[in-house]
């Protein structure tokens, strides 16, 4: 075959050179590195400068590469699949190969490089075998992004891998980790390799190549399945140059470093798989081994794979068994030179047991990425016990998410591992969503408090998935912010990398997560990754608060609930799980992430999300930690619920539990509990309602024994500086039930300098205020005093609504506006006069969101109304029908009133969930109106003009047909009477004679009559009891839920109402207005929201998390006791004594060593006493020869002078390759 001269990869030979000064670098063959040159740059400075010098020389040639050394393949047959391939010499720079990979060709780094040896002798495959490729080994390379090296040829095992490698392509879905299977193999070896130089009519056009199946021979085929290519020119004149070249390639290779997904990279890892092979791979094999290569051999594969494993599992032999097994295993192999180097590269190759790993398929259920894992691992190790020598096989594990592996191989005490050698991996760990890895680092040395910085976290944001809501989220304030911005403003916060024109990606700052997390958890994350303000910011200004947002090198301060809301916001829920488990304040936490995950649910447009985010147990957590602790200890349990938490903005957990409408918490009997404790105020919670309306009343009966109250002597410690002293189980009891800013608790002079009417005057007026602000009392208060309002309502609708002025209206009606106008008045204090930091605007929106707020500005509005239209003569009508309609609507408000009651409440509920059901029994029922009441219309009374009376027929008598209302005089022909009628439109408008009926379809009517009593008696009422039971039914279990939840909404808002009801509210109002002008009301909120002592507060999170923990053990104890668990645990207790059973084979070898050896002991010592008997050493025999083992003293030796060879580093410092040949 003519070659083409002058083509670069035919001549060109390149000679690196220092880019500083200019030397040429020469290549050692004895330690196969590039030296280094006279400026002193290192070798790993060259090789990048070498490299870049390259790429851009390559870049310059690249139209000479293309004339036919490069190019495309395009496989035509059965299938056409396109490869690519280059034309290279033996002597090629390999820099210059891998660049062509992984530059011109787009090849991502590969995390791992599989070099397949053996399998390509002319057996038949093992069914076995082609499962392991497919199942095995191209999995395993897939889930790594791997390189696996083969001669490419379409024979032998190859083409059984090259299969294995399409059908997992086709079925992949990442287009970013892949399986590239990469061809290595001589030119000369090629069939049909001029299709590949032949003159092309463009240099752009792939050339086009037929595989064929050959038989075993000097040439193949190349394989279709495999992408690229690298053909080799050999030399003739030296012999295995394909060999030396992959070498080089290989050397060049582990040069480079690749990441998995994350911050950090590693060492490309190189394994070799041995399959079958034939005795010329031991040589290939030795050089490998003395390269500090791990090899892993396929047992049951056949050839020198099954002879090795067998010597290994013999445990000792002799030269005469080897000899035999080889002869056993290759029959045709008789020349005696080469059986006796093969003993020898068999004993040099088993002293490196510690490179070797085998892998029996059909006795072990591993799979086969495990097994290449371990064997790396058991490579390193036994060569470094230094925690950097690992990390490179960390990585990989991390990678492959194989934890039970890093947890027996890597941390299990041999290695001293330090935080610093973590952080690359725990990044990794943390973006790729592997949480066991993420324990398995923090149990071994990483702290996060140092770990997690701003920085940090904020890498961690910019790893968000694309495709997932939160990024739209991000993406959304991102382009809001750039708006307000403008085009030609750059943002300008601390740590953000505004992104270029080409990037698509945007890099959020924490300022995006900020905003995203205050709509959902609104001011329950207020200040977040901001730093505290030293002054107050200007009104006006955009964007202040990202000028305060923290420090990329500062550490966060609660580092377990950022990584909890990190992991909560892209639903990762079982790392979410494990930093809630690991965190600070976990009730507080639960309720928080059940508010995002809530609000991401309503959000998320694909149904399996939002099924996952419903399904998270985060409320339920919430609840089993409150009950563990609740049952601990209930004081410390109530003061757990209104104590301002430090990792959520000073929010309470009643306050979050409201936020994320978790109503199964508060049906929490401790929740409840408390509740009742702030109903009835310090009085007892036995008290009978009869004894509070008659103490309401007649007032003097508060300072008798009816109304009794609790622990008068622990409501006196009221000071915060006694709070700070107390160190005892009372102190939550204390600070529940104490009222801080009761002035009248304390006296300046003590017990014994008050006189005896002070301290009567002191008792009197706490009783007098105990009583009246309690929240039971006020709620009685509002409820009598709202049945006189709707007294006094009836009474002047009824009797005394006079004319308009100036003869009315009456001193009762008078009243009756005063009275609506203190409503009015206490109606703008609980929408714009609360204690809440917030805007008017949002204060009214938080206030419209109530549906009784939305009843009272409806009945407030149509009072006002009503009184302005009664004060005209002309609308005085109007004006009363308007008041009528009001004084329902102020009615109905009782309902709200009575959802307190326990049996009312409940009712209340279903009545409300019924009223829906009606509704849309109510369309139904329309359609079937109108149909009917149209249809019979038109057939009855064809020549009635008038409207009024078309809608009564056409509508009204069909909806009284349903109540039996059925007039058949009127519809029925045979019952119709005799009557004065008309069919002139005139006189039916006039109203002199009525129309007279149609009777021409009569029995139409009476048909449609009957269909439509059918359907709406029997179907449709029978449709609406069926769906009243379903409700009844599914709301009666949960209608307790939601009347505690009623309850807690009504408790807290009379808790904060004034003690007077209206109308003498207005004196409440004046007072505080008159107060607030002097100094800061008191509020009355202190009893749901507590700022404990830094001591108290500090004991509450500690017992807290202590409770937390007993919550997980007991978790975790049910769990082991579960069925499936017990099954596993009887699994793994077999497979423990398998392997016992597994041990005694290396008993075995040790005791067939330890015979072979006293045997030779045996022998020596006959042998010396035939001498001694002979006198003389020299005796008729030769001297026994010692028998070969496998034995760890001789493996520990030869490690040992290994390891004091000058210029030895292990595995993981400076890795090897070995001689792969085709």
């Amino acid at each position: 075959m003519q070659e083409r001269q002058g083509t670069p990869l035919g001549t060109l030979q390149p000679q690196p050179r220092c880019l500083r000064c200019g030397d040429a670098l020469e290549w050692s063959e004895e330690h196969s590195v590039l030296l280094g040159c006279s400026c002193c740059s290192t070798v790993d400075e060259t090789l990048e400068n070498v490299a870049r010098g390259l790429a851009s020389r390559m870049k310059k040639e690249k139209s000479q590469w293309a004339s036919g050394r490069v190019g495309d393949i395009d496989f035509v047959g059965a299938t056409k699949t396109r490869g690519k391939f280059v034309r290279v010499r033996s002597d090629t720079d390999p820099v210059l190969i891998y660049q062509m990979l992984t530059e011109e060709w787009g090849l991502a780094p590969p995390h791992l490089v599989v070099s397949l040896v053996g399998g390509d002798e002319p057996t038949q495959m093992k069914p076995w075998l082609r499962d392991i490729l497919r199942k095995g080994l191209v999995k395993a390379a897939q889930s790594t992004g791997a390189w696996i090296l083969t001669n490419g040829l379409r024979f032998g095992i190859t083409k059984h891998l090259g299969q294995a490698v399409r059908d997992h392509s086709l079925a992949s879905t990442s287009s970013k980790v892949r399986v590239v299977a990469i061809g290595i193999a001589p030119w000369s070896m090629i069939h049909n390799r001029e299709a590949l130089t032949s003159n092309f009519p463009k240099a752009d056009e792939p050339a086009e190549y037929k595989p064929q199946d050959l038989p075993h021979g000097s040439v193949y085929s190349l394989d279709s399945h495999h992408s690229h290519f690298v053909l080799v020119e050999e030399d003739p004149n030296r012999a295995g140059a394909t060999s030396e070249m992959r070498v080089k390639l290989l050397k060049h290779i582990s040069l480079q470093r690749t990441g998995y997904g994350g911050a950090g990279s590693f060492e490309i890892p190189v394994l070799c798989l041995l399959v079958h092979g034939e005795p010329r791979i031991l040589k290939r094999m030795h050089k490998g081994i003395a390269n500090s290569t791990p090899w892993l051999i396929l047992a049951g594969s056949g050839g020198v794979a099954d002879m090795l494993v067998t010597l290994m599992n013999r445990g000792s032999w002799d030269v005469d068994s080897v000899h035999e097994l080889l002869l056993d295993t290759f029959p045709n192999a008789h020349h005696g030179t080469d059986i006796s180097n093969w003993v020898k590269l068999i004993q040099k190759i088993l002293d490196h047991g510690h490179l070797l790993t085998v892998h029996d398929p059909e006795q072990e259920s591993a799979e086969l990425d495990t097994v290449i894992l371990k064997a790396l691992v058991k490579a390193c190790k036994s060569q470094s016990q230094e925690a950097q020598d690992f990390l490179d096989e960390l990585k990989l594990a991390v990678a492959w998410n194989r934890v039970d592996i890093a947890k027996s191989d890597i941390f299990n005490g041999d290695v001293e591992w330090k935080a610093c050698d973590l952080e690359e991996v725990m990044m990794d760990a943390l973006i790729n969503d592997k949480p066991d890895f993420v324990r398995l680092f923090v149990d071994n040395g990483v702290n996060l408090s140092e770990f997690l910085t701003y920085g940090r976290l904020q890498e961690l944001y910019w790893s968000v998935s694309e495709k997932s809501l939160f990024h739209n989220l991000l993406l959304k304030k991102y382009e809001e912010k750039q708006l307000l911005l403008g085009a030609g403003r750059a943002p300008g916060p601390p740590g953000h990398h505004p992104h270029e024109q080409g990037d698509r990606k945007p890099r959020f700052t924490l300022y995006e997560v900020a905003k995203v997390l205050k709509d959902f958890l609104h001011d329950s994350c207020k200040g977040f990754y901001q730093k505290i303000p030293t002054e107050k910011p200007a009104k006006g200004r955009l964007f202040h608060s990202q000028k305060n947002l923290a420090e990329s090198e500062e550490r966060c301060e609660h580092p377990w609930r950022d990584l909890f809301l990190w992991a909560v916001l892209q639903n990762r829920q079982q790392m979410a799980n494990y930093f809630w488990a690991m965190g600070p304040e976990a009730v507080a936490a639960a309720l928080a992430g059940c508010k995002i995950l809530k609000e991401m649910a309503r959000l998320e447009s694909e149904a399996e999300s939002a099924r996952s985010m419903k399904e998270a147990k985060y409320e339920q957590f919430a609840i089993d930690v409150f009950g563990e602790c609740y049952s601990n200890s209930e004081d410390r349990a109530y003061a757990l619920l209104v104590r301002r938490t430090h990792c959520w903005s000073k929010s309470t957990v009643l306050n979050l539990a409201t936020e994320a409408d978790a109503k199964a918490f508060f049906a929490h009997d401790g929740v409840q509990a408390l509740l009742t404790k702030i109903w009835w105020g310090t009085m007892k919670t036995d008290t009978g309602i009869s004894k509070l309306v008659a103490s309401f009343f007649c007032p003097p009966l508060i300072w008798t024994n009816l109304i009794k109250f609790s622990d008068e002597e622990l409501d006196n410690r009221n000071s915060r500086e006694q709070f700070a002293e107390l160190d005892s189980l009372d102190t939550e009891k204390a600070l529940l039930l104490t009222d801080d800013d009761d002035p009248l608790d304390s006296s300046p002079g003590g017990p014994a300098a008050q006189s005896c009417a002070s301290v009567w005057w002191r008792f009197l007026l706490r009783r007098w205020r105990r009583f009246w602000s309690a929240a039971v009392t006020v709620f009685l208060g509002n409820v009598i005093m709202y049945f006189a309002f709707l007294f006094l309502f009836t009474y002047v609708l009824l009797l005394d609504f006079r004319p308009p002025p100036p003869l009315g209206p009456g001193p009762q009606e008078i009243m009756l506006y005063f009275w609506v106008f203190t409503l009015v008045l206490e109606e703008l204090r609980q929408s714009f006069f609360t204690d809440e930091e917030m805007s008017i605007l949002k204060k009214f929106k938080l206030y419209v969101e109530d549906n009784w707020n939305k009843c009272d500005m409806v009945a407030i509005s149509l009072f006002v109304v009503g009184v302005s239209c009664r004060m005209v003569e002309e609308t005085y009508e109007a004006g009363r029908t308007v008041l009528a309609i009001d004084f329902m609507v102020f009615t109905l408000r009782l309902i709200h009133i009575f959802a307190i009651h326990k049996q009312l409440g409940p009712k209340i509920i279903i009545v409300e969930r019924m009223m829906k059901d009606v509704f849309f029994f109510l369309f139904f029922l329309s359609v079937w109106m109108i149909a009917y009441g149209v249809a019979t219309q038109a057939l009855l009374h064809p020549n009635d003009p008038r409207i009024d009376w078309v809608f009564r027929r056409a509508l009204y008598r069909p909806y009284l047909h349903i109540f039996g209302q059925i007039p058949l005089e009127e519809i029925d022909a045979a019952r119709m009477p005799e009557m004065n009628c008309t069919d002139d439109s005139e006189e039916i408008i006039m109203g002199l004679r009525p129309p007279c009926p149609n009777i021409y379809a009569n029995w139409l009517v009476i048909l449609l009559l009957v269909i439509f009593l059918l359907v709406t008696n029997v179907l449709l009422l029978n449709l609406l009891i069926a769906m009243f039971s379903y409700t009844f039914q599914v709301v009666q279990g949960n209608a307790d839920i939601f009347w505690k939840f009623q309850r807690y909404n009504l408790i807290v808002e009379y808790h904060s109402r004034p003690a007077l009801a209206p109308p003498f509210i207005i004196i409440s109002h004046l007072s505080q207005l008159l107060l607030s002008l002097v100094k800061q009301p008191a509020s009355k909120q202190e009893q749901l929201e507590r700022e404990l002592p830094a001591g108290l507060d500090q004991r509450m999170i500690t017992w807290e998390t202590v409770q937390k923990e007993n919550y997980l053990a007991k978790l975790e104890r049910q769990h082991w006791e579960s069925s499936e668990e017990r099954l596993k645990s009887t699994s793994s207790k077999v497979q423990s004594l398998l392997r016992i059973v597994g041990g005694f084979k290396d008993q075995e070898k040790r005791l067939v060593s330890m015979e072979a050896q006293v045997r030779y002991c045996g022998e020596v010592l006959s042998w010396m006493a035939e001498c001694f008997a002979q006198s003389t050493l020299k005796c008729g025999t030769e001297a026994p020869r010692a028998p070969l083992c496998l034995s760890s003293t001789s493996k520990e030796v030869k490690q040992e002078e290994d390891e004091a060879r000058p210029g030895h580093s292990g595995y993981g410092a400076n890795k090897k390759f070995p001689y792969i040949d085709e």
